[in-house]
């Protein structure tokens, strides 16, 4: 009898956005220990479709609170994954703080809240990560704030509003 393999395949973006709503919906139902769901997503964040995956549903979803709650099992594991997971943080807090001001142009609120609740995440888990990578990387941000923009290839620039904004939101990571 032959031996069957499953290949393990990278997943895709989307992939990894539904497979982390389902383990996030298990760990709401309590059919999930906080220490298995670590596990899990320490292995999901280890690919580049797979970190933004997770962090694209968790940071995003109104009725996620896995990022809300920051289970201690969790936060080791996001802190042995090192510099990736900051980045990432920061990065999506600049790009939410920047929307912020966008909707509110925009006169959309219920967006502007949701860009803010992302933003609040963000702040909350970067707090919990490590301190030295945080400040490192948040330093960098601050120098290179003038390059950055709102768009993949940043060739839309953050405008003067958004900028100050996100340098109020740095700050809060100290408090």
């Amino acid at each position: 009898m032959e031996k069957k393999t499953i290949i393990n395949k990278e997943p895709s973006f989307i992939q990894a956005i539904n497979i982390s709503k389902e383990w996030c919906k298990q760990w709401e139902d309590d059919l999930l220990s906080d220490e298995v769901l670590a596990d899990q997503i320490s292995e999901l964040i280890k690919t580049k479709s797979g970190l933004r995956g997770f962090f694209a549903y968790t940071l995003s979803d109104t009725n996620c609170s896995l990022l809300d709650k920051l289970p201690s099992s969790l936060v080791f594991k996001l802190r042995e994954l090192g510099e990736n997971i900051v980045d990432i943080t920061i990065k999506n807090l600049c790009m939410s703080t920047a929307q912020v001001i966008t909707h509110k142009r925009d006169e959309n609120i219920s967006y502007a809240e949701i860009s803010e609740e992302i933003s609040n995440r963000c702040i909350n888990l970067l707090k919990e990560l490590d301190t030295n990578l945080v400040t490192k990387l948040i330093n960098k941000v601050i120098k290179d704030i003038d390059m950055m923009g709102n768009s993949i290839d940043n060739t839309i620039k953050y405008d003067s509003d958004q900028k100050n904004l996100i340098r109020e939101k740095i700050k809060e990571i100290a408090n």
